[in-house]
């Protein structure tokens, strides 16, 4: 980013917006608002209190076990579609249904299936984050050449052979791309199901800290989910990088 001529690093920018914060909140002009600084330092604060560590546990592995559903359904459903054309029309209108949904609306009626619980969490984040996935592997198996296909077939490759070592590998840059967007939903169905089941994980501490208007603690916490957020998609995007140059071999 350059201004007047000279180049300003991207972080600049999200330094102009916390010394705003900081100036506000010292003016005193919003309640719900408070100073910055006070913020960083309940985020201290709360890192070390135990109900934070329980919470970041609860909230870490509903994630976690949601995104490895997603993946491990996502990928071979998104493989399966690019690949058999049955498959593709039989799934293709729901799977773009569901992606451009609003799947907040959802969530309650998954609480009745699952119960105000974690499972209840995990589902959640695997609605928000299979589609994403299902629809970028299928684009990048579509955009497999032919050529390449037909090469390992003169050279005796099996079925499995073709998808595993063949197929996988040439829609990995696609494949990375729709599992780095599919984190970013997942963190939105994390968030959104802890919020509406509002008794476990950070959607208990939201809860708490906003009925007792503990605002430096509610924003600290609300920037702890957006690092984390930002360091997944941030490591996601790093691993994209390694492997771009398998999409030039599909050429």
């Amino acid at each position: 980013m350059t201004l007047f001529g000279y180049r300003v690093p991207m972080m600049a920018s999200l330094l102009v917006w916390c010394v705003v914060w900081e100036i506000v909140g010292r003016l005193d002009l919003i309640f719900l608002l408070p100073p910055f600084s006070d913020v960083l330092v309940a985020a201290v604060d709360l890192v070390q209190l135990p109900s934070w560590q329980s919470a970041t546990i609860t909230t870490v592995r509903a994630f976690a076990i949601g995104m490895a559903l997603a993946i491990a359904v996502g990928i071979p459903l998104g493989i399966l579609m690019g690949r058999v054309r049955i498959a593709d029309n039989l799934l293709g209108m729901w799977v773009n249904i569901f992606s451009s949904a609003p799947l907040s609306a959802i969530v309650p009626v998954l609480m009745i299936l699952f119960g105000f619980g974690e499972k209840t969490i995990v589902a959640a984040v695997f609605l928000f984050a299979i589609w994403i996935i299902v629809l970028d592997t299928r684009a990048g198996v579509r955009h497999i050449s032919p050529s390449l296909i037909e090469m390992a077939r003169s050279y005796g490759a099996s079925r499995p052979a073709l998808y595993t070592k063949i197929i996988l590998w040439a829609a990995l840059p696609e494949i990375l791309a729709g599992i780095r967007l599919g984190l970013i939903r997942g963190v939105k169905g994390v968030v959104i199901g802890q919020l509406l089941v509002a008794i476990v994980g950070y959607g208990a501490l939201f809860e708490t800290f906003s009925r007792n208007f503990r605002m430096a603690e509610f924003w600290a916490l609300t920037i702890i989910l957006f690092a984390f957020a930002l360091l997944i998609s941030e490591l996601i995007e790093r691993a994209e990088a390694k492997v771009e140059y398998y999409a030039g071999a599909r050429q």
